[in-house]
């Protein structure tokens, strides 16, 4: 039987509380643990961990998307992702997305006990995707991005612009508005006054009625706000902080490597911002 693709049967508490999504990057090179869950063994140990600390959604991917990142064909990349996916699928009690542009990777990691495809490319670069993930009755995350960066560019312009080409794609492969969730893709294809931009105006990405999740977990746009030189594990100050805004401004899921913490943090926000979800 094809798996419910209704966001509210997968994720129930959505829209009620900020969700955190738990990253798990099973590459050698991503900017913050490239190489730390690499092997399966140490892959299933962290998924259990994250989701331990209150994960709401396991974000598994096997190509980095850092700057300057090299990219990997898609049998490397199933190869990394497949095998911890089938291990932690059946013992963890949250939905796993994949975290891909690449359509045969979607299809196998689907079949493999996925249940969401977390697209950087937001459909665009192989709209196959959107073929796949509704074939499997997955909800799909759509995130801006850009091949270049255009310093004067109105972002949120661009941003909703985008939008509307990924909705396009998605609707035409048979995905509706309920398997829809967007990412303005913070950190992505834009310079640093873009990406607080894109946090300052989360409201007009909110008001296209979609969930919205932000991703701004350790990051190097956050470094720049230090007055020292930070690794991207000394960056939990400034990730909470921007998720926190963002939660406020109307972001329903943060996407995050520290989880016990955000979780503190957005119960916080909710107290404020979401009395009904104490």
């Amino acid at each position: 039987m094809t798996p419910s693709s209704r966001l509210s049967d997968l994720l129930p508490a959505l829209g009620g509380r900020t969700l955190v999504m738990g990253i798990l990057n099973v590459t050698p090179d991503s900017f913050s643990d490239g190489g730390l869950f690499a092997g399966e063994a140490e892959a299933v140990t962290q998924a259990e961990r994250l989701v331990a600390e209150g994960a709401a959604i396991l974000d598994v991917g096997g190509e980095s998307t850092r700057p300057g990142h090299v990219p990997v064909p898609a049998e490397e990349e199933q190869a990394r992702v497949v095998p911890v996916i089938r291990a932690v699928a059946p013992r963890l009690p949250v939905p796993i997305s994949i975290d891909t542009y690449k359509a045969s990777t979607a299809r196998v990691a689907l079949e493999a006990g996925a249940r969401i495809v977390n697209d950087v490319w937001g459909l665009q670069r192989e709209p196959d995707i959107a073929t796949v993930a509704a074939a499997h009755g997955a909800p799909v995350i759509i995130m801006h991005n850009r091949e270049t960066i255009e310093p004067d560019l109105d972002i949120v312009a661009d941003m909703l612009a985008f939008f509307e080409r990924s909705l396009a794609i998605a609707h035409r492969a048979g995905l509706v508005d309920s398997e829809i969730v967007l990412d303005p893709g913070v950190g992505f294809g834009k310079t640093w006054n873009q990406h607080l931009d894109a946090l300052r105006r989360l409201p007009e990405i909110r008001a296209l009625g979609f969930p919205v999740l932000v991703g701004v977990s350790r990051k190097s746009l956050l470094g720049r706000l230090h007055d020292r030189e930070t690794r991207p594990a000394d960056r939990l100050h400034g990730s909470i902080a921007a998720h926190a805004v963002a939660a406020t401004l109307g972001a329903d899921i943060v996407r995050v490597h520290d989880v016990a913490a955000h979780i503190d943090a957005m119960r916080v926000v909710d107290a404020v911002m979401r009395p009904e979800a104490r």
